[in-house]
């Protein structure tokens, strides 16, 4: 795979950056030792032979031994220089050793990678779909309660206006058959009081209370006295007048009709 040969090359570099290292520095400690034995050379010994000149034998000269020729001292050696001063060599700054590139992921790794993302952007986009249906229908919630509340309160308010109205009416209507039904009551009354004949020597107005049932048609089936005046005399001439008026006035409605009728008697009235 790719990350292996780059491995390899950069492990062959350094092993070859470091041999040549190792040569360099081993060229310039030879050259060190070869420059050092050249500037001092060894010092050479100086032997000087003597030589005697040859002696003529005469007869009449004898030839005088010369003195001994001492040999010249040699020299002294001279003084070895100084060896040059040889400077350490510096040390090479060290190279800047090359960061490792991060070895290239696989393609699958980053065809995972690219999943693992789209899958991550669809699951917001569910979740932020999601909360916009939520708040949609929330909303939508909302509205209805409020249209359904004005609705309750519309015909809470009209049911109301109509109960009024059917009170009024009723009122009206009751009002309006009490009004006929206290006509219908005096016209009975009247009826019956002019067939009433008051008994002599009558005092006061006492008030004699009767209970009438009636038939459809008018016709008195029973009268009995509910409440007397005091006066029986009186009270026998209401109840005579009662029956002498039979059949009694019809009401205006056979709606107002009522078979019981409650009458009230005074002498004055």
């Amino acid at each position: 795979m790719r990350p292996q040969r780059a491995d390899s090359g950069r492990s062959a570099g350094k092993w070859i950056a470091a041999i040549l290292a190792i040569a360099v520095n081993l060229g310039f400690v030879l050259f060190l030792i070869f420059h050092v034995s050249w500037r001092n050379p060894l010092p050479e010994t100086v032997a000087v032979e003597v030589y005697a000149p040859p002696v003529e034998k005469t007869e009449s000269v004898k030839a005088q031994p010369q003195p001994p020729v001492e040999p010249p001292k040699p020299a002294p050696p001279p003084e070895p220089p100084e060896p040059p001063k040889v400077e350490p060599p510096k040390p090479e700054p060290p190279k800047p050793v090359p960061k490792a590139e991060p070895p290239a992921k696989p393609d699958i790794a980053l065809k995972e990678k690219q999943a693992q993302a789209e899958r991550e952007r669809k699951e917001r986009e569910k979740q932020e779909a999601q909360k916009r249906e939520t708040e949609r229908k929330q909303q939508e919630k909302r509205l209805a309660d409020a249209r359904e509340r004005q609705a309750l309160e519309a015909a809470a308010l009209k049911a109301q206006a109509e109960r009024e109205q059917r009170a009024q009416q009723q009122i009206a209507l009751n009002a309006a058959r009490a009004k006929a039904d206290a006509d219908y009551i005096r016209r009975v009354q009247a009826k019956i009081r002019g067939n009433v004949v008051l008994p002599p020597d009558m005092a006061g107005n006492p008030e004699a209370v009767f209970d009438v049932v009636q038939l459809p048609t008018g016709e008195i089936i029973d009268v009995q006295l509910g409440k007397s005046s005091g006066v029986r005399a009186y009270d026998e001439a209401v109840q005579r007048a009662i029956l002498k008026s039979s059949p009694l006035p019809r009401p205006d409605t056979p709606e107002m009709f009522r078979r019981n009728l409650t009458l009230k008697f005074r002498p004055l009235d």
